[in-house]
């Protein structure tokens, strides 16, 4: 279940000023060493120290495959790729510099199988945090039977 909490954006120059959106909340990091831990739970054979060095070098070779062009697929959760970070363009092909016009490289995952947008049952997977912040950060906590726009029955904002 993924907890959201609702923000307002705010901004006059921004196109969505004043308007509310959903965002989750996330509660822990798990680094390698807790998710291979987690995942010794989990009816396997094998002790949390094999899956932590299994993951490790899944990591390293990941990167290493992305950094040589390739794309790399773990089923039902990502596909993961690199982006280069453009700084800013150049008038012509003959004009472009690697060292002028790109900043930098970034890690892109794309969600696939049960991950992605159109498989996923919103309704089922999304509860509200009982509290909401204001556009200037303020945090509002909503009153049982206040009525109003806080109080949504059975759904979320999305």
């Amino acid at each position: 279940m993924i907890t959201y909490r609702k923000i307002q954006i705010v901004g006059e120059n921004h196109p969505c000023n004043g308007l509310w959106y959903a965002r989750p909340v996330i509660n822990e990091t798990l680094d390698i060493d807790l998710l291979s831990r987690h995942m010794s739970k989990h009816n396997t054979p094998f002790s949390p120290g094999v899956i932590k060095g299994v993951l490790a070098d899944m990591v390293t070779c990941i990167k290493e495959l992305i950094l040589d062009g390739k794309n790399v697929k773990l089923d039902d959760l990502a596909i993961f790729s690199v982006g280069i970070i453009s700084d800013h363009g150049a008038a012509s092909a003959a004009e472009f510099k690697v060292s002028e016009h790109v900043a930098g490289l970034k890690l892109r995952a794309r969600a696939t199988g049960e991950l992605s947008n159109a498989k996923i049952n919103l309704e089922a997977t999304l509860r509200e945090q009982n509290e909401y912040y204001l556009g200037d950060g303020t945090a509002v906590t909503p009153t049982p039977g206040g009525g109003g726009e806080d109080e949504e029955e059975g759904g979320s904002p999305l």
